[in-house]
């Protein structure tokens, strides 16, 4: 998926109904191991209202709420600063 495909626009969060960002695989993300490095290796569609991230398996977002899963706080972090600034919206709880 990239990120001016048309079908991001209309792709939402299955919680709150509101947009969601693709984040690419995170840099170096190859040699991660452990928690949350096969999410960081794969493409993903993320909700930094919620702090849920849902992944893209073979080239399908899997939006069911039971896919996604929960960023800790840290990672929330890190994961806005990978977000493209173009599709990067004024998130409630985050700082300026």
């Amino acid at each position: 998926m990239n990120p001016d495909d048309p079908l991001l626009r209309i792709l939402a969060c299955p919680l709150d109904k509101g947009p969601l960002h693709l984040l690419p695989p995170a840099p170096g993300a190859d040699r991660e191991e452990g928690t949350g490095g096969r999410a960081a290796r794969e493409e993903s569609l993320y909700n930094p209202r919620l702090r849920r991230r849902y992944p893209i398996v073979d080239g399908i977002p899997q939006l069911l709420p039971s896919s996604g899963e929960q960023v800790p706080d840290e990672e929330h972090e890190e994961l806005l600063t990978r977000m493209s600034p173009a599709h990067h919206p004024d998130t409630p709880g985050t700082a300026s």
